[in-house]
Formats: structure tokens, sequence, C-alpha cells
């Protein structure tokens, strides 16, 4: 169960000062009757404790604005609480003394102010009841979306959504299914662990993304103020580009706050109400975000008194392992799945791209801009509820979209990059080394050791953990589990059809894998038709993967965990025998660090070095 952890997420509220004295007396009126009368007394002493505290905290509220001091001890000490001390200091009054100061909060437990937020930049506020359009005079009812989705049929479509087709930009759906059924849990079975890794909801775009370039040209196109747009591009004439940068969008805290809710009806008996868990997220405005909206769907919005946010510095060379990359220099350096997604956009986008270029005046349209279109439909989508850019492109031009994504990812973070393993399995270890009760002094990876090493920020005894991270870390660490399943190369001149690493299966908007431990009385049949009588007795503990609401099969990847098993689960000894092979495989220093010839996609196929 959840140990109980003496930080707040929020500074606690102040104590009342009593600056009056209250007494009521009776007084006589005309000799007849008498009325009682309240009168009141200042009292020395509180007098002043008051002025003292007011002083201190006008003090706290000029610092609080500006600066924010970093103790020797790493702690973050707040302007208010440092100004109130100081200024109590000088009163002459001690500053423990004085109610009204706040006291200090660890910076990985500090969610407010935010530090190291990344971009925030928030954009137009959407107005769809006046915006939208549907077609008319073909049956359709105007209903508001829910999902969300345009209603302006797409060509080809037979009634499929686009967007199930827009990979890591997709809004949440569960994943249709990676080869398994799935299965109740078998009589006398009981889950007793849950270790959830959580994407954060739909956002707006990033910084140096292809539609903040799309935006620029087509600003600088209609500048003249003659229009250069015609066909189904004439909207553009009028169009601006006005998304935020990086935060969430509505759709975003909804996809959290749903998952939240869900994860409560799935496993809140695991969790004491009583006592409080360590929830870890990272310090960018929308991992924090996501991490709270998820806390009250799961607990209310009374959640800081069932959980602490732990928030790992997300900057460059820092060690974080739900940011693996940021410590993995040469990840940088792999361009392969790009490669491969551009040469693919050739292909598939070129049909469209000439269509375009043929309604636009005095401008020259690129294959970029035409994927950048492309790429503006699911991102106004989650941002307002509605785009114009998603009917310009037929069904067919959106499954080359998806798979352009899975291409880039593919080749990038998994197992056709060099450091596809290496930059997930910081992450791995953690999970490895709850489930075998230790710390973690040192690990050989990007894992934050200050942190992992201390029981207080990385505890033992929890049922529930819960962890924030972002698209391209999950792939990177589903590599790092050695799930070969999603390791089968990706060919960029064709379409293969149905194939296992589809991006958005895999990592939509709020995408979250659900570790479950689970422990049996006794072996469970791989039919699952009964317990196992003979042989070896006595209670079982099992592994449980969960993508997307869909049951990962460990033994397709792992054939100790056998295959034949048609729950896809994976027995607890044998799974952990297997996953101590994966940080040698990962070799981490010498993918992030090493002096090796980086070459494309086809040259790797496990996920590290050759």
């Amino acid at each position: 169960m959840g140990a109980a952890v003496p930080f707040k997420n929020r500074a606690p509220a102040y104590e009342p000062i009593a600056l009056f004295d209250m007494e009521t007396e009776t007084e006589t009126n005309g000799g007849s009757s008498s009325t009682p009368v309240r009168r009141f007394s200042v009292s020395p002493s509180r007098m002043r404790t008051f002025v003292t505290c007011t002083l201190a905290f006008t003090l706290a509220l000029v610092l609080c604005l500006g600066l924010g001091f970093l103790s020797a001890d790493g702690t973050m000490l707040t302007g208010m609480a440092m100004g109130g001390a100081k200024l109590a200091q000088v009163l002459g009054q001690n500053s423990s003394d004085c109610s009204c100061q706040p006291e200090k909060v660890p910076q990985y437990f500090q969610t407010s102010p935010e530090l190291w937020a990344g971009p925030t930049a928030t954009g137009r506020a959407p107005f769809m009841a006046q915006t939208r359009t549907f077609a008319t005079g073909t049956g359709v009812t105007y209903v508001p979306n829910a999902p969300l989705q345009t209603d302006i049929p797409i060509v080809g479509s037979d009634g499929g959504s686009i967007f199930d087709l827009m990979a890591y930009l997709s809004p949440y759906t569960p994943s249709p299914g990676f080869g398994v059924q799935e299965y109740p849990l078998p009589e006398g079975a009981e889950i007793v662990q849950l270790q959830m890794l959580s994407r954060h909801g739909s956002r707006y775009p990033t910084t140096g993304s292809n539609v903040v370039n799309l935006g620029d040209r087509i600003a600088a196109a209609s500048g003249s103020g003659k229009p250069r747009f015609k066909g189904s591009l004439e909207f553009l004439n009028d169009w601006k580009y006005q998304l935020g940068a990086e935060i969430l969008v509505p759709k975003g805290r909804q996809e959290l706050f749903d998952s939240g809710v869900l994860h409560n009806y799935m496993y809140s008996q695991l969790v004491n109400p009583n006592s409080k868990i360590i929830v870890r997220t990272t310090t960018q405005d929308r991992m924090l975000k996501s991490a709270e909206y998820f806390m009250a769907g799961f607990f209310g919005l009374e959640w800081t008194r069932n959980a602490t946010i732990e928030v790992i510095i997300e900057e460059n060379h820092f060690n974080n392992s739900l940011a693996g990359y940021l410590n993995c220099p040469n990840s940088n350096k792999i361009r392969g799945g790009s490669e491969d997604a551009t040469a693919w956009i050739g292909t598939y986008l070129q049909n469209a791209s000439d269509r375009f270029a043929a309604m636009v005046d005095g401008y020259e349209w690129t294959l970029e801009d035409t994927y950048g279109a492309q790429t503006m439909c699911p991102y106004e989508t989650v941002a307002y509820g509605f785009s114009r850019f998603c009917d310009l492109f037929t069904y067919e031009e959106w499954v080359g979209f998806g798979y352009s994504v899975d291409l880039s990812f593919y080749g990038d973070f998994s197992f056709g990059s060099p450091t596809g393993r290496a930059m997930g399995i910081g992450y791995q270890q953690e999970v490895l080394a709850r489930l075998r009760n230790h710390t973690l002094g040192y690990s050989g990876s990007q894992i934050n050791v200050t942190l992992d090493n201390n029981t207080e920020t990385f505890p033992l005894n929890q049922s529930v953990y819960l962890d924030f991270s972002h698209d391209t870390n999950i792939i990177s660490i589903l590599t790092a589990f050695g799930l070969k399943q999603f390791a089968s190369p990706l060919d960029p001149s064709a379409h293969p059809g149905e194939h296992n690493f589809t991006v958005s299966h895999l990592t939509p908007f709020g995408a979250r894998l659900d570790i479950e431990i689970i422990r049996t009385p006794k072996p469970l049949a791989a039919d699952r038709s009964s317990y196992l009588e003979s042989g070896s007795s006595g209670e079982k503990k099992y592994v449980h993967f969960v993508l997307n609401q869909r049951t990962i099969p460990l033994g397709l990847s792992f054939p100790e965990c056998d295959a034949s098993r048609v729950d896809g689960w994976c027995e607890f000894d044998t799974f952990l025998q297997v996953q101590e092979e994966m940080p040698g495989l990962a070799r981490y220093d010498y993918a992030c660090f090493g002096d090796f010839p980086i070459g494309p996609t086809a040259a790797y196929t496990n996920g590290a070095p050759p």
C-alpha cells in the first residue's frame, strides 16, 4: 500500500491570526432594559504578530514574483519562505514563530511555480458552434463532436475514421489488439500491483513543427492582399495560423482525466486511502498538467490528500528515465527513420501535392507544404474541434500519413535505431527494481540516481505506481523491454498492410501501458482451462502487459514465457530472468556516447549498435 510521505504539493493553509479580543457586556438602556453590546479590544502581542506576518507576506510576494532560491542541499526555498524568515529575523522574531511561513518543499516535489516548464504559448480559443461546417444535402445531421472527428466525408473512407490513422497525433482510442484475446481473472486470482506508464494528452504543436513553417509561408504569400489560393484551398486566403505551442488542449485534459477515472474503476482497491503515493512526471508543462488531470480523475479534486507528484527535471544532459533521449547524445544523430519517412512521403503524397499546386497562383507549393497541411488537420482538430485541412486528403492518403510516422518512429526510436533500447533502458531497470524491491544506486543508464536511491522519492512499498512520459520515450521503453513482436523491419517504398508496429495503436495521445502483477492460488494452464493440480503446487505470480486496454502477448517476444499461452501472461520469475539480459543488449554507454558509424535503418534490427 502507499506509504505516507511528509511533503505536500501546495503550500499549507495559513493559520488565522485572531487580532481582536471580543467581549460581550450588558448596557442599560434608560434603566428599564438592557442590551448586549460587543466590544472589541486589540491585543498588543497579536498586533505585533499581525504586523510582522503582514510585512513578511508583502516582502515574500515580491520575492516570489521574481526569484527562487536554491539551497546548498538542493531543496527549493520559495521567495515567500526566505522573505518571511529574513524579515522575522530583522524584527527580532524567531522565524518559526510566524504562523504564516510555509514549509520548505524539495525541488522534485514542487509543482508551483513550475520550473523548466518549456514553451507554454496558448492559441486561439475554439468557437466550433460558429465555425464548424458540415455536408448539407446529404442527410448528414450536425451533432457536436463526440468523439472528436470531422463530419465531412473523406474520399474512400467507406465509414472508417481518419483519426485512427494519425499515429502519434491520434486522439486516444483503445488499441484494436495485439494478437490475443482478453480474459477475465480466473477464480481465486488477484492483481497485487500495477505499474502504469502514460503519455500526456493531446497538445499544441511542438516548437519547430512543420505546421508552424507552413503557417509562416502562407502568411507571407497572403501579405500582398491578392488571393493566392482557389478551389478546395480557397479558404487559405483568409486562414491564419493561430495554434499555441506544446501545452495541453482541452481534448488533452479530457483524455488524462478520463484515463484517471478509468484506472480508478480498474484498480482503486490497490490504493490505501489513508496513505499517500508518489507519482512521477517531468517538468514540462504538459507533463505536469497531464499528471494532475489524471490524479483529479482518479482521486477527485482533493487528490493532494492521496498523492504527491515528483517532478523530474526535463532538460538536456539531465538524467531522467521519463525522457531518456535527453542524456543520450548519439540519439540526436539518428536520422534513419526520418529519412525513410521522407522517402515514403515522396511516394504516397506526390499526387496530392500536384493537386494542390494547381490551385495556387504566385506561390510555389511544395511537397513539404502538402505534408504540413496534412499534419495541420489533427492539430487543429484537437485544438478547435474541427479543421478544414482534413478533407483535403483521401482516406488512402491518411493511411500513408500514419505509415510515414511508423517509419520515422521505428528507425529513430525503436528496433531500427542503434540507440532505441538505450533510450528506454532506464525505465525498464526501474520497473525491475520495484518488482525486486530495491532502490537503484547505480544502473549504467540515464536514471536519476539521486532520486532512485532514496525510498522517499523511489518508494518500494506501493501497490500502484503511476508515471508520465512522452510518445517516443514509451516506444523506446517497449524496445528496451525487448518486445520483438514490434521488431519487424518496415519498407519505406511500399505500405505493408496491417503491421504490428503501428504508432496509432502504440502511442496515441493519452496512451497508457499498464503492467499488472497477478497472483494465483495455483499455476494456471496455458489454455486457461483450469488450474494445474499435478506437478508444481502453491501460488504463482504472473506479469500481464496491457497497452491501450489490450494485452501484449509476452510469449510472442520471449519463448521462455510460452507462446502457447492464450492470455499473453508470463510467469513472474521467468519474466525477471528474461529481463536480466536487457541492459546488456542495450549497451547504454556505447550506444549513447560511443564513436561508431551510424548507418541507415536497415543496418539495425535489434535497437542497439551492431
